[in-house]
């Protein structure tokens, strides 16, 4: 059934279908409106679950690790400043193996202050041991719970999708909603292997940790996140048979026969698609590789599509002092590569400017990373 939702519906309706046990999170624009129907949900009867009103995101994500830890299957959401105030927890919910969901809806760093949408938020959690998967559309953001979920629970480790704030958090598209019972079915029921509430098989978490455990601990985490990837695609093919929709690690757009190929990930895919589809028109064999799984990162796959193609990086996030981080990944795998930052603070994006940084991959690439619509 295709409903009109937003993105940030579209997840809060995903949830309803999943109920999970406990649900703890503090609002933040441009997040707040998943919770907030969630919310309505929950008081209308319509899931059972326990929401945890707390006083700050730290907080959320400290309920969230006690939850899970129990044995509960427990999602959160945050954007921007919140998700930078959990930051101190995000490793210890990873480290200690709970399969937290988290919907990130990504938006500008202070500072200064800025309510829209780039990627500094989310890619700043690149490194803590979470799976990261980025959404274009609502769709995606309604699917990705899923998977997401599916993805998590296997492994045991947490992960958060990522939709773009106020893009796709607030526009309304269509939404092919699951039946209930689909949904419902797909989700599963939650089995924990352990719970500290299970007093007949007592374990220990979260204990101290020096030189003689520590290092294998961060080395089973990293056996997690390469079985993660292979998961990844098994959840999606099943996933696929009830929706009809594909789930890979990265979207090819006229990809196969492209000399010249722009790389992103999140809702500006869409304007690139245009930009690609109008091009091709005009006999220009230009392509897209949209990144959809960023953690952990298919570094061989990718490596094999790209091979031989001029390549333009889009980040929309900034690493001072270094390059942006997708163009690090991307130049790991390829030579010809060029780096550009867009969109900062929501600045916005156009087809032309896409238009643009194809005809600029026609020369061979400098180290210089170059800005789209910025005042020089």
């Amino acid at each position: 059934m295709k409903v009109p939702l937003t993105g940030g519906h579209a997840v809060a309706e995903a949830m309803r279908q999943i109920g999970p046990d406990v649900v703890a999170a503090y609002p933040i624009t441009p997040q707040t409106p998943i919770i907030e129907k969630f919310s309505k949900i929950v008081a209308d009867g319509k899931a059972k679950t326990e929401i945890i009103r707390v006083e700050s995101e730290h907080s959320a994500m400290s309920a969230c690790v006690g939850s899970s830890a129990a044995g509960a299957r427990t999602f959160t959401a945050s954007s921007s400043q919140g998700l930078a105030l959990m930051f101190e927890i995000l490793p210890i919910a990873s480290s200690l193996r709970l399969p937290i969901v988290m919907a990130a809806v990504a938006r500008a760093l202070s500072g200064p202050i800025n309510i829209h949408c780039d990627h500094s938020d989310v890619m700043a959690c690149r490194e803590t041991g979470w799976i990261q998967i980025f959404c274009e559309t609502a769709q995606d953001a309604y699917d990705y719970t899923f998977l997401s979920l599916r993805l998590a629970e296997k492994v045991g480790l947490p992960a958060m999708f990522i939709q773009d704030g106020f893009i796709t958090s607030h526009s309304v598209e269509g939404v092919d909603i699951l039946p209930d019972s689909a949904a419902k079915k797909y989700a599963g029921q939650y089995k924990p292997d352990v719970s500290l509430l299970d007093t007949d098989r007592p374990i220990t978490m979260g204990p101290f940790a020096l030189q003689d455990y520590y290092f294998e601990i961060k080395r089973q985490e990293e056996d997690a996140m390469e079985k993660a990837k292979a998961e990844y695609l098994s959840a999606g093919k099943e996933f696929s048979e009830i929706t009809g929709r594909k789930y890979p690690y990265f979207e090819e757009y006229r990809l196969k026969d492209a000399e010249r190929v722009i790389v992103v990930a999140g809702s500006t895919a869409g304007m690139v698609k245009d930009a690609v589809d109008e091009l091709r028109e005009k006999g220009e064999k230009v392509g897209l590789l949209k990144i959809i799984l960023f953690r952990p990162f298919p570094y061989k796959e990718i490596k094999s599509a790209l091979k031989g193609k001029r390549i333009a990086v889009l980040d929309r996030s900034m690493a001072f002092g270094a390059k942006p981080p997708m163009f690090l990944e991307i130049k790991s795998v390829a030579d010809d590569v060029s780096g550009y930052i867009y969109g900062l603070g929501g600045r916005d994006i156009f087809t032309s400017d896409i238009k643009k940084v194809y005809s600029g991959i026609k020369k061979a690439p400098s180290d210089e990373i170059k800005y789209i619509g910025l005042r020089e």
